[in-house]
C-alpha cells in the first residue's frame, strides 16, 4: 500500500489540518501518517489559539516515521514560524531519497486568524520552497507572497510562473477567490500551464478545502500520478466533497472527504 505523510497543525473540529488529509489519504486509497506541528483551539466559526509543538518533536515525528515506512509523499501544511520552517527542512533534507512534496503554504484561517508569522514568510519560500514539487497558494497566499493584487487568469498565470521563480517546480495558483461564477485553477509545470474549470458550489461547508485539495494531490502523486493527472483528479475530488458537504456547525463546515465511498455503500451523506 502507498504511504503519505502530512506536517501539519491539528484542527480540533476535524474538518481541516490533519484530521483532513489523513481522511483525504484513506479516501484516495493512501495509508495516512502525521507530523503534528501545532494544536489549534478552533471551530466552524474561527481559530481562538494556537500551541506549536517544540521544533525537535517535529524533527523527531518526520524522521522516525521515515526509518519505519517507505513513504511515497509528503504534504506540508500550517508551519507557523521560522524554527519549524527550519526544523522541517533539516528533517527533509537529511533523507537519502526525498519523495514528492506538495507544499500549501497556508497563511490565514477563513476566519482571519493569522497561521503563519509575519516574519516567517521569507523563511517559508527559502527554506521549504525549494524542496517543493508542487506548490498551491489560494489568491491572498499569492498575494502575499508576490506583494501585489491577482485579479484575473491572465494575472494567475503570471504568478504561477514568478512563484516558480522562487524554488517551486511546479505550481497551482488556486482561484476560488476570484469571484467569477466558477473556480479555475491556474496550473504551472515551470513549461506549460493548464486551467482546470469547476462550476462554484454554492455552500457555507468550506471548511478545510485548501487543506483537502493539497492533500488530494499528494494521495494521487504518491499512487504514481503525473503532475497534472493529479491535480485533475484532486480537483475533481475536492469539487465532490464540497457538494455533500456536512451541515455541520454553527459557522462554515466541513466537506465531506468520504462521499464516493458513502454513495458506493448506499449510505446518505450530505
Amino acid at each position: 500500500m502507498r504511504v503519505a505523510l502530512t506536517i501539519a497543525g491539528s484542527d480540533s473540529s476535524g474538518g481541516a489540518g490533519i484530521q483532513a488529509d489523513l481522511k483525504t489519504f484513506q479516501a484516495l486509497g493512501v495509508f495516512g501518517t502525521s507530523a503534528v506541528t501545532a494544536i489549534t483551539v478552533q471551530n466552524t466559526q474561527k481559530v481562538y489559539d494556537i500551541q506549536e509543538m517544540r521544533p525537535q518533536i517535529v524533527h523527531d515525528q518526520i524522521t522516525c516515521l521515515f526509518d519505519d515506512f517507505a513513504i511515497h509523499a509528503v504534504k506540508i501544511g500550517m508551519v507557523a514560524s521560522i524554527a519549524l520552517i527550519e526544523t522541517i527542512a533539516e528533517a527533509l533534507n537529511s533523507l537519502d531519497r526525498l519523495p514528492p512534496v506538495i507544499l500549501d503554504p497556508v497563511m490565514i484561517s477563513k476566519s482571519g486568524y493569522a497561521l503563519l508569522q509575519p516574519d516567517a514568510r521569507a523563511a517559508l519560500v527559502r527554506h521549504l520552497f525549494p524542496l517543493a514539487r508542487v506548490v498551491t497558494p489560494n489568491l491572498p497566499e499569492t498575494e502575499s507572497l508576490l506583494d501585489r493584487r491577482i485579479g484575473s487568469i491572465d494575472a494567475m498565470k503570471e504568478a504561477a510562473r514568478e512563484i516558480s521563480t522562487l524554488g517551486a517546480k511546479r505550481v497551482v495558483v488556486k482561484g476560488g477567490h476570484l469571484g467569477t461564477g466558477g473556480a479555475t485553477d491556474v496550473l504551472f509545470d515551470g513549461e506549460r500551464y493548464r486551467l482546470l474549470e469547476s462550476l462554484r458550489v454554492e455552500t457555507t461547508s468550506t471548511h478545510g478545502t485548501g487543506c483537502t485539495f493539497s492533500s488530494a494531490i499528494a494521495a494521487y502523486m504518491a499512487r504514481g500520478e503525473s503532475f497534472f493527472d493529479a491535480v485533475e483528479k484532486a480537483k475533481a475530488y475536492i469539487t465532490g466533497a464540497i457538494a455533500h458537504a456536512f451541515p455541520l456547525g454553527k459557522g462554515c463546515g466541513p466537506t465531506h472527504h468520504f462521499f464516493d465511498l458513502y454513495r458506493k455503500a448506499g449510505m446518505e451523506s450530505g
